[in-house]
């Protein structure tokens, strides 16, 4: 049987002019699907991020907020809870924060005097509340008793906020000495490096009783216990306000931020958590 023609001679030629547009075809064809692939990941590099100093009463309501603020936003959130006083130090000495979130007006306010605050950012939040609080499972109720929880001869140890940088302790030490308990219990005074840390004292079982934060008792895991508003008049109001500090890499997102703590949402997750409108003051609020 005669063989066919011979093809082979020609293959090469054949391969060189059929392979070689497809290879660089190809490659314009990768290099553009290459493109998409990389943007994501610059996009999530470049990602906005906030350092935000807080003052520990807030740690559950700010980080409710914060969680809340980062799903609509392209925002991350970075939050460190602490004593104002304390924040108040480090912010003088460049700590490296875009937002403080005082405890009271008074920090933001001596800031603003010493020229480290984004001009106009100011602003008034919340106004926090005391309160007298115990755990579940104590014989003692002050939601019963009031002020009187704190003769109960069971109490040892009375847990509060360290007043010398905690507006919470001074509030506090400030009701104790209108209500005329000051001098009969000081010597049970327990004192929390901030309110955070005087809750967890009474929680723990190392206090018997507390004057804390409501913004604490508040949360989940205190709502058990048992909990007694102290009168707004036996303690001046704890208005607290928050400021942008001039040395933040992202004031625009800062202030957009704190516009989101004042809207009609956010305010509601603050009042869940026991904070008062500023308005609720009923006088021109400070800014």
């Amino acid at each position: 049987m005669p063989e066919g023609p011979q093809l082979t001679p020609h293959l090469p030629n054949l391969l060189k002019t059929t392979i070689a547009p497809f290879r660089s075809s190809s490659l314009r064809i990768l290099s553009a699907l290459c493109v998409p692939v990389a943007i994501p990941f610059l996009s999530s590099a470049q990602q906005t991020q906030l350092n935000i100093a807080a003052a520990s009463d807030l740690k559950f309501a700010l980080t409710d907020l914060a969680a809340t603020y980062e799903k609509q936003s392209n925002v991350k959130i970075n939050l460190t809870f602490g004593s104002s006083g304390n924040f108040f130090a480090q912010i003088q000495n460049s700590a490296p924060f875009d937002i403080f979130f005082s405890a009271d007006s008074d920090y933001p306010r001596k800031l603003n005097e010493a020229g480290l605050v984004l001009p106009n950012s100011a602003d008034s939040y919340a106004v926090g509340r005391l309160v007298l609080w115990s755990p579940a499972n104590s014989k003692l109720n002050p939601q019963k008793s009031g002020w009187q929880s704190l003769l109960d001869p069971s109490v040892q140890k009375i847990a509060v906020a360290n007043p010398d940088h905690a507006p919470y302790g001074r509030a506090a030490v400030e009701a104790l000495k209108s209500s005329g308990l000051y001098e009969k219990i000081k010597s049970k005074l327990v004192f929390g490096e901030n309110i955070s840390q005087a809750a967890q004292f009474v929680q723990s079982g190392n206090a018997e009783i507390g004057i804390l934060a409501a913004s604490i008792t508040s949360s989940p895991a205190f709502a058990s216990g048992h909990s007694w508003k102290i009168p707004q008049e036996q303690y001046t109001p704890l208005l607290q306000s928050f400021i942008v500090l001039k040395t933040s890499a992202n004031k625009d997102a800062a202030v957009a931020f704190l516009a989101y703590v004042k809207s009609p949402a956010a305010q509601a997750i603050l009042e869940k958590y026991g904070f008062a409108k500023p308005e609720s003051l009923g006088h021109p609020i400070p800014r």
